[in-house]
């Protein structure tokens, strides 16, 4: 009976071993999980060192910059936004776009401007700003751009992306700083010199501007972190950048016309 017994102890304990065995051999062969990307929220000063606006780095050690950053980020997540819209316009008129930034020596982040002026929708605004980059009238014509009442060339996404560099550009020669250059495109230069001239400071990050052009480099850095890494701002499903549409300009007289085929895309 006991030889019975310790028999059925032993094939019990043999057993038991063979599963541990069986178990830590499949463990050692499971190949390791994929890291989980960072989350955004932890806002580290590693993460806040990787968000950058033309090659200029947020400041880490600023907490007042810190509280904005996180401030826009939140506005421009998905959970805010609940929508890929964004994404969807940038996969298509990007492609149109970079090729004409790269041909006049312009960073590739500018093109970000025309999501956060008019989410690449074109429009007319109350003060008269239009197209995708929002060209006051004068502006626009002072870089090459037809208005009559035939033709209103702010509405075509090629002409006015190549007279938004080559002001882009005049911006870069007065200020020598993109971050000055994009607070200028949205405030305008004159103003731009007076608030520099008055503050004796040319610190983006530092100085004094009014609220929309005060987060406007954070809009065009928080635009830019969702469009390139989406999963960590909740864009689970964000489409690739696929192709671009190289429509005549003539596609683009009219308002309606740009809209239509915005909205046209999946």
């Amino acid at each position: 009976m006991k030889t019975k017994k310790m028999l059925t102890v032993s094939f019990g304990l043999l057993g038991l071993a063979l599963i541990a065995r069986f178990l830590l051999f499949n463990s050692e062969q499971a190949p390791a999980p994929a890291p989980k990307e960072v989350a955004a929220s932890k806002w580290d000063d590693a993460y806040i060192a990787s968000l950058h606006f033309a090659n200029e780095s947020l400041p880490v050690v600023d907490h007042y910059v810190l509280k904005k950053v996180k401030g826009v980020f939140n506005t421009y997540s998905y959970s805010s936004l609940r929508s890929y819209r964004l994404h969807r316009v940038a996969s298509r008129w990007f492609p149109v776009m970079e090729p004409i930034l790269e041909k006049y020596g312009i960073p590739e982040d500018f093109k970000y401007i025309p999501l956060v002026e008019s989410g690449l929708q074109s429009g007319v605004s109350h003060k008269g700003a239009a197209g995708v980059w929002q060209f006051m009238p004068h502006t626009a014509k002072a870089y090459g751009l037809k208005i009559n009442g035939a033709i209103d060339e702010r509405h075509q996404v090629q002409k006015s992306t190549i007279a938004a560099c080559k002001y882009i550009r005049s911006l870069y020669k007065e200020f020598n700083n993109w971050t000055l250059v994009a607070a200028a495109f949205n405030i305008g230069e004159n103003k731009l010199k007076r608030i520099i001239r008055q503050q004796k400071q040319d610190d983006y990050f530092s100085i004094r501007l009014n609220p929309e052009t005060a987060i406007y480099v954070y809009k065009l850095i928080a635009i830019k972190e969702i469009i390139e890494h989406p999963n960590l701002h909740g864009y689970d499903k964000a489409p690739v950048p696929a192709y671009a549409i190289n429509l005549p300009d003539t596609r683009f007289y009219t308002n309606n016309l740009l809209r239509g085929v915005i909205h046209s895309s999946p």
